[in-house]
């Protein structure tokens, strides 16, 4: 039986890593092996990174909800747990969107969640 050396299969599959490595430094976008290793490495940064980025925003979100909150003379816990009780629902990125662009408004939404 001829011995089959998939020279096309392999070189296909190591065009399509190469691809992906693009622009990076050295050898990570030159050789197969450092740029299988570095798109690998970068693939799984990028999967964690998409959850860190959600879990940084809504941070970013309750300071800026706290902070607006405090000007009114109402703690962040407070706005909330105010919010629930009135079933006002309305989420954490709408409501430091308002805060930040419409303060009067959020002055309103205060008032309701504090009645």
């Amino acid at each position: 039986m001829a011995r089959v050396k998939g020279g096309f299969t392999t070189r296909r599959r190591h065009k399509k890593i190469l691809k992906l490595t693009r622009g990076q430094w050295d050898t990570r976008h030159k050789l197969f092996r450092r740029s299988n290793e570095a798109m690998m490495k970068s693939l799984h940064y990028a999967y964690r990174d998409r959850r860190r980025r959600r879990r940084d925003l809504r941070r970013l979100w309750i300071a800026r909800i706290n902070a607006a909150s405090r000007t009114h003379g109402v703690k962040y816990s407070e706005l909330i747990h105010g919010l629930r009780d009135n079933n006002i629902e309305i989420d954490r990125k709408m409501l430091a969107d308002i805060a930040v662009r419409d303060p009067e408004t959020f002055g309103q939404i205060v008032k309701a969640a504090m009645a």
